[in-house]
């Protein structure tokens, strides 16, 4: 069985929340956040071969990214670098991926994962994407892994599931994205709401057919010349044809239209989506004034609670300085208050228009 499990690693975005130290040119999957030797696509990619053979995991990217992924993951082999030529939401990709790996092993079972998540108990992941994976055998069913919540943020998507059922594996009633904070409060206190965390897995053969049923026009766009797929000539027919498909993400396109068999286990790992600098802090080491030091040698007086980068091990000198943000790249340095690190994602755009497309 072990050799119809398929993994896709998502690592198309740019990760413009981690801006600068994450950029168009050179994004957070492929830089080492959490300072250990290892980049965060080289980590998942290693966490999800102990559950599927490395030759089973494909890598979907941007064109743009072809070079990183080679330099970072060169055990994937070409046919396995699933390249957009433009950039377009989840649902083309996902589509994409399933066709090639169907081309592959009609048997398949598909794991669609994120590139830069952190996952600490990576034993139990394993037997959550072994149930998961269980489940999807031979089943109209989409499985999902939540997490769940420890706070009501509002940057999540939620996912309701049924409360009455007692089984590991839960019937989805509801997604819910990115709620006010108050909605996210009652989610907590109604106890059956788990966090998206873009974790999802299925039959290659479903997926297929709920695509023909829920977005037809893409699904005949991709599938009008299969043989293409895995060969020399892909890369020809996604020049002319990926931009032409709408921009719509499978939360949306798919998951939404079939909630009947979409099913959430409760994930018993730690999680973080690592989605901004606020994320990071809770997983860095501190020193004893609750700094947190990724690449930096500090000098400080009177300073604490603050996420201090560099790009070359540089000496951060820091008075009377609380909670905030220092960011220390080639062209850019940043200095945000924490509590403001919702706004870097659009200071980032106001510095693009005022010195150039390059430093975003």
């Amino acid at each position: 069985m072990e050799k119809d499990f398929f993994a896709v690693i998502m690592a198309g975005g740019v990760g413009s929340r981690f801006w600068p130290v994450s950029t168009t040119q050179h994004p957070k999957q492929f830089r080492d956040l959490l300072g250990t030797g290892k980049t965060l696509i080289q980590t998942t990619f290693r966490r999800l071969s102990a559950i599927v053979r490395p030759e089973n995991i494909y890598i979907l990217t941007n064109e743009r990214y072809e070079q990183l992924v080679k330099e970072q993951l060169p055990v994937v082999k070409q046919d396995h670098i699933v390249l957009e030529p433009v950039m377009r939401d989840t649902a083309p990709a996902v589509l994409l991926a399933a066709l090639k790996i169907q081309q592959k092993n009609p048997n398949a079972l598909m794991l669609m994962a994120p590139s830069d998540h952190w996952i600490e108990d990576e034993m139990a992941f394993k037997e959550d994407i072994q149930l998961a994976f269980n489940a999807c055998i031979g089943e109209d069913k989409i499985l999902t892994l939540g997490i769940n919540p420890t706070f009501p943020n509002t940057g999540y998507g939620y996912i309701k599931y049924d409360k009455n059922q007692n089984s590991g594996i839960k019937q989805v009633e509801k997604f819910t994205e990115k709620p006010s904070y108050a909605k996210a409060q009652d989610f907590l206190k109604e106890g059956n709401y788990l966090w998206n965390a873009g974790i999802f897995l299925w039959n290659i053969d479903f997926i297929i057919r709920s695509f023909s049923r829920n977005l037809p026009e893409m699904y005949q766009l991709f599938t009008q010349n299969l043989n293409v797929l895995n060969t020399s000539g892909e890369k020809a027919f996604l020049q002319e044809n990926y931009p032409k498909a709408n921009n719509v993400s499978i939360d949306y396109g798919i998951l939404e239209k079939e909630e009947d068999t979409v099913f959430v286990i409760p994930a018993s790992f730690d999680w973080n989506d690592l989605g901004t600098w606020g994320s990071l802090y809770s997983e860095t080491d501190k020193d004893e004034h609750e700094n947190a030091l990724l690449n930096v040698r500090l000098y400080a007086e009177d300073a604490s609670g603050n996420i201090l980068s560099s790009a070359n091990n540089k000496v951060m000198v820091v008075e009377g300085l609380k909670n905030y943000i220092v960011v220390d790249e080639e062209e850019v340095l940043l200095i945000v208050p924490k509590d403001r690190e919702q706004d870097i994602k659009g200071i980032r755009e106001k510095v693009q228009r005022k010195f150039g497309e390059n430093l975003g």
